[in-house]
């Protein structure tokens, strides 16, 4: 039997706090997923067309909100580099129909 005297200060180290100086490392080409939210299932799927053009893809149903306000799709593709996953994030988060980017 464990006893722990309630004075005693136990230091647990979340995963944040391991991963707070490291950068993350990714082998590219490699397969990239971007949860997009918008309002609507249709209004979603138009502006990630918009964004990625002809670029091949996966678009995947995700959630909506308990109210039925927002909806979110799971978008995979192939990015080719650091730059490209970024720039492809930044477009879907600048495009006017798009609430948020994950």
């Amino acid at each position: 039997m464990y006893s722990l005297n309630l004075n005693q200060e136990v230091k647990v180290e979340t995963l944040n706090e391991k991963l707070k100086d490291k950068k993350l490392e990714l082998e590219y080409p490699c397969s990239w997923c971007y949860k997009v939210i918008a309002s609507e299932k249709e209004t979603l799927q138009k502006a990630i067309n918009d964004v990625i053009d002809k670029r091949e893809h996966t678009l995947s149903p995700s959630n909506q909100s308990k109210n039925g306000k927002y909806v979110s799709m799971n978008l995979e593709l192939l990015v080719h580099n650091e730059e490209d996953r970024q720039f492809i994030y930044d477009a879907l988060k600048k495009h006017q129909d798009i609430k948020m980017v994950l």
